[in-house]
């Protein structure tokens, strides 16, 4: 349970990719791209909401 709340390799790969490509954004340009961000990852959580809800165990 204890490695729940830490990152995978590959997720800390994807973490740093994002801080690159963030990195050489303008300030307007990033608070769109972290919206967009934010969205995918809710609808994401949707889906997984979903599944989990409607899976038959």
């Amino acid at each position: 349970m204890s490695n729940v709340y830490k990152l995978t390799l590959e997720q800390e790969f994807k973490i740093a990719l994002y801080i690159s490509k963030i990195n050489i954004l303008t300030s307007k340009s990033t608070k769109i791209y972290l919206i967009n961000v934010l969205k995918k990852m809710m609808i994401k959580d949707n889906i997984i909401k979903y599944c989990i809800k409607n899976s038959t165990i």
